[in-house]
């Protein structure tokens, strides 16, 4: 027995190094899922369909931490290995088509399926993100993004929640206390895309004009956030197909907000989960706004679901080809000066990179999400120039066409724009994708002859020219420029620099922070504009220069939450502690600060709370409970602030 073992070790080691998608193809994946939400806990039954490509004695299934009941293949039990991360199956295959494997197992996933608010009072959701963590984690398959897969997922879940999944919904049985919900997907996939939602949801649905449903979930209590959060959707959908030139690929589109997510959003195929602190009024939709992101995870549905990078080498193909095809619905939506003004943004963070020493090539798979996003797009937008915009559509047309539902390299793409242009592109790739400095001063030259925006904006310099500089807020140059000023000269602002628009008006309280008496109620005004960064900073501006009049300035804001982080409440509530202006409540205003700290609360409400309280030197036994809960959080990030507040108390 024990030579045995041993073999079949050695087999399944040669093909941890090799590829399996050159032996094996696995061509569907049906799963029948139940979740146990207060375990943690979930079963499934799996179906898979695969052929063989080439003779060999094992495949395998990436399965983590998983607890196989049953597994039979072709009808007949058969000899499995499982080694934590992999379920192996010995077999003598032969080249075939169409085998069948069937599993039955039992998991408690540990990363990729995040079960939210079931530990506390919070709001009880449940929801899976692939990418960069294994969906394996809860679903064995595939993890290597070059073998697509077409998924059907059947969940069984509570009657009073919505199952939210890839693909359309083809069947929904709702029985005394569980409902079954089935979904379908018509095209292959790779299994980071694979996503799951669980929660208490409304949605609105509109049509696009080519008839694709697009499906935009809310929280029941959010009826009147929904039109400023998914506000452009369906502009930017019908924008994207005709841009594009390939009609979206998918059965229908899905949106879905959830609490304490990973990233802004992620692009799953036909279903983007995105994080709730997004789900905005039309107050905070001036300062942060999920416009982008959504541009951004739907193009994507092309470049990234549609053709899928083979490796890390070609990430850019995915971030640049979504960040840049988000650029022009933005610009579709908000006119040419945001689209410039945006490609200028992004040429500053890479030139601030830049000149850290931390540039690095487009092409390099350890690049940062700077260089894969922004410079990426900024490249695009560069070949587009370059080559026209007639011929650029017509090589991104021509490779998604030929390369759909399969994996791509960077080559695949230019090879196309070359067949398009008759042009030969060897010394723009060696210059912009295999160079890893950052040419800025040919982007600037180039925005600067593109744009009259830009090329006014470059022209202040408020140190050399203070006098004209003073003239600049009341003329009619651009906001972007006004907040240039601003910036540059906070302290020679004047009474009529007020009337200006809601963000320079915004730069205004963000700079000038030692307020002249003679500006006092210009100043004050700044509290009435609705933006919420706005009298967040002139609140706390107007108080630390006017203090004897803190309580008008607390009566007046008292009512403002601000945004899903609460960022006006918890300030009112630090400043009615710390001023002690309201000394009848400060108990009362102590208990309800320190109670955003708790787990019920989204993680940025959380670490908003906790640096307030540190700022207090106030964090008690609930606060300090709270934080070493926090310590434990799945946000890495969040996590990690957590950890680091931990240790200075120590």
């Amino acid at each position: 027995m024990k030579y045995i073992f041993l073999a079949f070790f050695f087999s399944t080691s040669f093909f941890t190094r090799a590829q399996q998608t050159d032996v094996v193809d696995f061509t569907s994946i049906e799963l029948k899922l139940e979740i146990a939400s207060e375990l943690k806990r979930i079963s499934g039954k799996v179906n898979c369909t695969f052929d063989i490509l080439k003779e060999t004695d094992s495949i395998y299934l990436d399965a983590r931490a998983m607890t196989f009941n049953s597994v039979v293949l072709n009808e007949e039990e058969v000899e499995t290995y499982n080694d934590g991360k992999r379920l192996w199956i010995k077999g003598d295959f032969k080249p075939t088509d169409k085998n069948k494997l069937f599993l039955e197992y039992d998991a408690m996933p540990k990363k990729t399926m995040y079960f939210i608010g079931w530990d506390n009072e919070g709001q009880n959701q449940i929801w899976t993100q692939g990418q960069g963590k294994y969906t394996s984690h809860w679903l064995p398959s595939i993890d290597d993004m070059n073998d697509k897969i077409e998924f059907d997922l059947n969940v069984i879940f509570n009657n009073d929640y919505e199952v939210i999944a890839n693909g359309k919904l083809m069947d929904k049985h709702i029985g005394k206390e569980k409902t079954s919900w089935s979904y379908d997907m018509k095209q292959p996939m790779s299994s980071y895309l694979v996503a799951l939602a669980i929660g208490k949801y409304d949605k609105k649905i509109e049509t696009s004009k080519s008839g694709i449903p697009l499906e935009m979930y809310y929280y029941p209590g959010d009826s009147t956030k929904v039109e400023p959060t998914y506000r452009y959707t369906k502009t930017m959908f019908d924008f994207l197909e005709k841009e594009i030139g390939v009609s979206y690929p998918w059965q229908n589109y899905k949106q879905v907000p959830v609490k304490d997510f990973l990233y802004s959003g992620m692009e799953n195929t036909s279903t983007t989960i995105f994080s709730d602190t997004f789900v905005v009024d039309s107050i905070a939709f001036v300062d942060k706004n999920y416009v982008n992101v959504n541009a951004h995870e739907l193009a994507h549905q092309w470049f990234g679901d549609l053709v899928t990078e083979t490796s890390g080498t070609h990430h850019w193909l995915q971030e640049g080809f979504a960040t840049f095809y988000a650029l022009l619905a933005e610009r579709h939506v908000f006119g040419e000066d945001y689209y410039y003004w945006r490609l200028y943004e992004y040429a500053q963070e890479l030139l601030a990179q830049d000149k850290a020493g931390h540039s690095t090539a487009l092409l390099d798979p350890k690049s940062s999400s700077a260089t894969f996003y922004k410079k990426g797009a900024l490249v695009l937008h560069l070949l587009r120039e370059k080559v026209g915009r007639t011929t650029f559509n017509v090589a991104v047309k021509n490779y998604l066409e030929k390369y759909k539902y399969k994996n791509v390299e960077t080559k695949h793409f230019i090879n196309e724009v070359e067949e398009a242009s008759d042009e030969k592109l060897t010394t723009f790739v060696q210059r912009w994708l295999r160079d890893k400095d950052f040419h800025y001063e040919e982007i600037e030259y180039h925005l600067r002859a593109s744009s009259n925006l830009i090329k006014g904006h470059l022209q202040i310099d408020c140190e050399a020219y203070t006098s004209k500089c003073e003239e600049y807020l009341t003329s009619w140059i651009a906001d972007e420029s006004k907040i240039k000023v601003i910036e540059q000269m906070p302290n020679r602002i004047k009474a009529e620099d007020f009337k200006n628009s809601i963000k320079v008006r915004q730069a205004i309280a963000q700079n000038l922070t030692k307020i002249p008496l003679g500006l006092k109620k210009e100043y004050e005004s700044l509290l009435n504009d609705k933006s919420y960064l706005t009298v967040e900073s002139a609140l706390y501006n107007l108080i630390n220069n006017f203090p004897s009049d803190t309580r008008k300035y607390m009566d007046k804001t008292k009512g403002i939450v601000g945004f899903n982080d609460r960022n006006i409440r918890q300030l009112w509530l630090f400043l009615a502690l710390v001023t002690d202006v309201y000394p009848e409540q400060s108990e009362s205003f102590f208990k309800e600060l320190t109670s955003y700290t708790s787990p019920k609360h989204h993680f940025e409400v959380r670490e908003l709370a906790f640096q307030f309280l540190k700022g207090m030197r106030s964090c008690n036994e609930e606060c300090t409970k709270n934080l070493e809960d926090a310590a434990k959080h799945h946000n890495w990030r969040f996590k990690k602030s957590a950890k680091e507040l931990l240790e200075q108390r120590q």
